[in-house]
């Protein structure tokens, strides 16, 4: 799936500047994450899992 075709957003705790930020998208097999600010570079996914362990754990900090 190319980046064009993924539906991209950003956390409802983010700013209105939309400053520092990243953007997720969801597939059925992986979270995709980027970098708000610039787009343009490539993106990273990791697990559905992996990422719920690592949203659960940035909560509780």
């Amino acid at each position: 799936m190319s980046t064009t075709e993924l539906a991209w957003f950003k956390s409802s705790f983010s700013g209105s500047q939309g400053d520092d930020c990243v953007e997720v998208a969801l597939t059925e097999q992986v979270v995709c994450v980027r970098d708000s600010k610039d787009v343009t570079r490539p993106h990273f996914t990791v697990g559905r899992e992996e990422w719920t362990r690592f949203v659960g754990f940035a909560a509780g900090a």
